[in-house]
């Protein structure tokens, strides 16, 4: 079964919808230039109503070690998923200080970018495959734009993976069928305008994903 993750939720009512549609991470952004920002207080509120079996995963864009200490402790995160510019070598001290799984996400545009992937395997409990930003996008990922999934499809990744970029509940199933990925992380596909999720969008690509999974079976 692929497993799903939908970012950027910031309130109550689309947490509760995500968790009654089976969601399997819910990823919560910490980086105050996005329109998905949350802050510790409203977070921790959020985290408090996401059962221990879906997963809470924390985003955040070349942030001091201070501040994602602080964040990841109140706000009682699984994960921290790390989107911006951080090297193997800070990812490395991170977990070691802070003892919590790490996603990295890496940005893909051509084939040599996977390069990066070898860097940070060996440091990182699960990778981001997501769409490389350019230099003319304010937001580092979230931005609704695919890449070519062929890229991936005979990588091999020796640890676990998300796909981002770009999907919906259109392309999502076309997307894990070429990229050959086994979980997928939504966030501008649900929304009905940038950064304000639509609770019909989010259910549809869940029931596209969870029910293709199981016709594979």
């Amino acid at each position: 079964m692929v497993k799903v993750k939908i970012c950027g939720l910031k309130s109550i009512s689309t947490v509760k919808y995500a968790v009654r549609c089976g969601v399997d991470y819910i990823g919560f952004v910490f980086f105050e230039k996005s329109p998905r920002f949350v802050d510790i207080y409203s977070a921790r509120k959020l985290t408090d109503l996401v059962p221990a079996e879906i997963k809470t995963v924390g985003l955040f864009v070349n942030a001091s070690r201070r501040h994602i200490e602080k964040v990841s402790k109140e706000a009682r995160l699984d994960y921290l998923q790390l989107h911006g510019q951080e090297t193997p070598e800070q990812v490395g001290k991170l977990k070691d200080l802070l003892g919590i799984p790490i996603i990295k996400s890496i940005g893909i545009a051509e084939k040599s970018d996977l390069e990066q992937v070898k860097e940070f395997e060996d440091t990182c409990d699960q990778l981001l495959i997501d769409t490389k930003a350019s230099t003319s996008m304010k937001l580092p990922g979230g931005n609704g734009i695919v890449f070519d999934w062929g890229l991936v499809s005979d990588f091999h990744f020796e640890c676990p993976w998300l796909l981002a970029g770009g999907l919906t509940s259109k392309n999502v199933i076309k997307a894990i069928r070429i990229s050959g990925a086994n979980q997928v992380d939504v966030s501008s596909g649900i929304e009905k305008k940038f950064g304000v999720k639509d609770p019909k969008k989010m259910s549809e690509f869940i029931e596209v994903v969870k029910n293709d999974g199981k016709s594979r079976k």
